[in-house]
């Protein structure tokens, strides 16, 4: 029963673009990393990357967001799909690290959270969503808070994952 954080496209890029509620999304995200870091539980990064664009493989864009830097013995996975799991080598490090148990933080809800959600459920993992430590951005539909109410009470809980607050994960030991 071993247990990672996975921090997606958290990225200087995206960051810039000023998603939902970024300053408590940040300080949230900060929070969970740090408390993983004393639980010496493992995190490991996740970066979208384009051939061109705003989040072009290389650009400063690219990198993962400062405030939120990675330490040398944290591993940083590159992905081009939705997915975290496909053409990355994730699922295969965390089999040989007998990881099962999986903790999201990051953007963008409605893609890369959801699809690697339903995704990781598929493959077994037990995921659990820190709430206040993912965010999105408004679309021509939906503004950012109603696609993340969505996903959270209408997709994801108690269906593909638990989800709980920053508050309740840091009260974990």
């Amino acid at each position: 029963m071993a247990q990672a954080l996975i921090v997606i496209d958290i990225q200087e890029g995206l960051v810039k673009e000023n998603p939902f509620n970024t300053k408590n999304f940040i300080i949230n995200t900060q929070a969970i990393i740090h408390h993983f870091r004393d639980q010496n539980i493992e995190v490991i990064f996740i970066r979208h990357s384009e051939a061109e664009g705003l989040l072009a493989t290389g650009s400063d864009n690219w990198q993962v967001y400062h405030e939120l830097k990675p330490q040398e013995n944290e591993k940083i996975f590159n992905k081009y799909y939705n997915s975290i799991f496909k053409d990355t080598e994730l699922k295969e490090y965390l089999n040989r690290k007998n990881i099962t148990d999986l903790t999201f933080v990051g953007m963008q809800v409605e893609f890369c959270i959801d699809t690697s959600v339903k995704v990781g459920f598929e493959y077994g993992y037990k995921i659990t969503i820190v709430e206040d430590a993912i965010s999105t951005f408004d679309n021509i539909h939906l503004s950012a808070d109603q696609i993340l109410s969505f996903y959270k009470e209408k997709i994801w809980r108690n269906r593909f994952a638990q989800l709980r607050t920053t508050k309740e994960i840091l009260a974990i030991n």
